[in-house]
């Protein structure tokens, strides 16, 4: 889809646990100023008299009636019903609230809603890493493209999205991309995201530095204190953001194990990758041992996106001339078998927001 040429508008929606941010998309750009509303997510009846009153808003600021509502809405959820179930951060939605038909009642607008993971690699995958990758290798003249993409944020949680050859994967039970349900091999009476996340890196710097968890400093201060642009526990710094890079990593392994895509970084913590990415791109490029002979933790050999000489070395790839045999033809092949990973382009926020509107836009054509 060509976001540029699109001239219909979808409302959108950022939805935390603090508050609403309301806005409209126009051919991939926002087109006004967001409208922020707190979200009253103890009080239900108040929560979904909010999200009207937003959309409202919104809708009075627009000289152009759109199309649909499409937004990012925390799961567990029945995400093509548009049934929201029993959220944590959202403690008023419990036993299923049907929010997408409310809105489509209200507005007289077709509804949809996906998880910021999914959307946020939708983004990547249409506007975002996936095309700015396969225009770099293009122009290395190397016949290698990427067609999937696997999306990640780190934040207070760990979530992901799957783009599979331009579609966004859902699964039955709207539960593709549960990355964050992933065993943690540090402790394997529990989840990765006890490994990546905000907590998690706090959690590994406190216990390294003999400190209480509520005295960690915030990630953002202890990158700066691995860096050496803070005053702090260096070593410490440093010991948290590798822990947090070698569990990413391996987690990321496992799913590409599947996916076999590019890998693209979101989310308030992926702005410390020069902390992290070497100690998960080295997970990833680890091998397992049996009957004492090695072999590759992946079939491909990952590269680190952010480093310019891994991706100079990604881009050209080694393309060779081979003859096709019993004829008097040649044709270009690249036997090196590769992924690698990098960081957003675009800015979470930004690609979540494009994801949703693609994904309005998709799904209205589809049903045309």
């Amino acid at each position: 889809m060509q976001q540029e040429a699109e001239n219909r508008i979808v409302m959108t929606l950022d939805a935390g646990g603090t508050n609403f941010v309301f806005s409209a998309i126009q051919g991939g750009n926002e087109i006004l100023k967001p409208v922020r509303l707190p979200s009253n997510a103890h009080d239900l009846d108040l929560c979904l008299e909010t999200m009207i009153e937003g959309f409202n808003k919104v809708l009075a600021s627009l000289d152009k009636k759109p199309v649909a509502i499409s937004f990012a809405f925390p799961g567990p959820a029945d995400y093509p019903a548009g049934i929201i179930g029993d959220l944590p951060n959202l403690p008023a939605f419990r036993g299923g609230i049907a929010i997408g038909p409310m809105l489509e009642r209200e507005f007289g607008l077709p509804v949809f809603i996906n998880n910021d993971g999914n959307l946020f690699a939708y983004g990547e995958a249409i506007s975002g890493y996936l095309p700015y990758i396969n225009g770099l290798i293009e122009k290395s003249g190397s016949p290698k493209r990427f067609h999937n993409l696997v999306g990640f944020t780190l934040g207070t949680g760990f979530g992901a999205g799957i783009v599979l050859n331009g579609e966004l994967l859902i699964g039955d039970n709207s539960s593709a991309g549960e990355a964050w349900l992933l065993r943690d091999m540090a402790n394997v009476k529990t989840n990765i995201e006890e490994s990546i996340s905000i907590r998690a890196i706090k959690n590994a710097y406190s216990a390294k530095a003999g400190l209480k968890f509520k005295d960690a400093p915030e990630p953002k201060d202890i990158f700066e204190i691995a860096t050496g642009f803070r005053n702090g526990d260096k070593d410490a710094a440093v010991y948290s953001y590798e822990k947090m890079g070698a569990a990413l990593g391996e987690a990321i392994a496992t799913v590409n194990t599947l996916v076999d895509g590019l890998v693209v970084l979101g989310g308030g913590i992926s702005a410390a990758y020069p902390a992290f990415l070497d100690a998960a791109v080295l997970a990833m490029n680890s091998s397992f041992y049996t009957n004492g002979e090695s072999f590759p933790r992946l079939v491909m050999k990952v590269f680190n996106l952010e480093n310019q000489d891994d991706l100079k070395q990604f881009v050209k790839g080694d393309s060779k001339m081979i003859k096709v045999p019993l004829t008097d033809e040649k044709m270009l092949y690249d036997p090196l078998v590769r992924t690698g990973i990098g960081v957003s382009r675009l800015g979470t926020s930004k690609a979540v927001s494009i994801g949703a509107y693609a994904y309005a836009i998709r799904k209205l054509d589809a049903e045309k």
